[in-house]
């Protein structure tokens, strides 16, 4: 009977080992995400396609935009060969970068702040910008005091929204109107749907200055209330793809590229972040 006892704890013994030993190797060849990107040759991009960050040029079929051309350029660096897109609304672009496994980063001018930094991780900051308050250009509303009785209208999701929310409180505003992205927001102001808009100063300024038609201005004399940087969403998990786009990033900063992509997209020094 203790022979047979004996038999049974050595064969569970094997059983063990060869357990943990599987378990090893499994853990052993597993890749991580960095790996897998470029084994396959494709990173796949989560963006909310919003102009001027991430958008598909009708001209040329291909992606651009200031957060697009900086990922196609370390996406060249990294020796990836190509980059596909998911177009995703912006207001879930970090939830879907945890929850869909295809999608490897997420990009769309998306600020780092402390509320998406408890989701995932961002790669250093690529650029800086502020808000502007937008008023169609032969409206009463000259200063800040003139929103009190104003609808003022955001795009879903973005830091924005959360200043609307803050200015109602408070009795700054009337009320607020909500909408799937910047240039839909430009739109209705410029037909007069709704008074006045908060959106990206880069946004603002970028779509003035392409399109003529809208009739639209930027309240002077603003006091800007939440200046912040933009980066690139990746996963907690995924470190050595956060290190890598980080050392391409330092090296685009250093050698004047990202400078470069960033005036090409009508930025200029007072977007620049430094090497940190």
């Amino acid at each position: 009977m203790k022979k047979k006892f004996a038999l049974i704890v050595v064969i569970n013994l094997i059983g063990i080992i060869i357990g943990c030993g599987a378990s090893t190797v499994e853990a052993a060849i597993e890749k991580d995400r960095l790996q897998t990107i470029i084994e396959r040759g494709v990173i796949n991009v989560a963006s909310g396609y919003d102009v001027p960050f991430f958008y598909m040029d009708s001209k040329t079929n291909q992606i651009s935009g200031i957060d697009a051309n900086i990922i196609t350029e370390i996406v060249k660096r990294l020796g990836i060969k190509k980059t596909e897109v998911k177009k995703v609304p912006f207001e879930i672009l970090l939830e879907k970068l945890n929850t869909d496994d295809s999608i490897d980063i997420a990009a769309s001018g998306i600020y780092i702040i402390p509320e998406r930094e408890k989701l995932v991780v961002f790669t250093q900051p690529l650029y800086k910008e502020t808000e502007a308050v937008i008023v169609p250009k032969f409206s009463e509303i000259n200063f800040m005091s003139d929103l009190k009785n104003a609808v003022v209208g955001v795009e879903k999701g973005t830091a924005f929204e959360e200043l609307a929310k803050k200015w109602k409180e408070n009795n700054l505003i009337k009320d607020i109107m909500f909408f799937e992205n910047s240039s839909e927001l430009l739109n209705v102001i410029n037909n007069g749907k709704v008074d006045a808009g908060i959106s990206d100063s880069v946004v603002v300024n970028y779509l003035l200055l392409k399109n003529k038609n809208l009739l639209l201005r930027t309240l002077k004399g603003y006091t800007t209330e939440i200046p912040g940087t933009v980066g690139i969403a990746v996963r907690k998990d995924d470190k050595s793809l956060l290190n890598a786009l980080n050392k391409t990033i330092s090296d685009m900063k250093a050698d004047g590229t990202l400078y470069t992509i960033l005036v090409d997209n009508g930025l200029d020094k007072s977007n620049i972040i430094e090497n940190r």
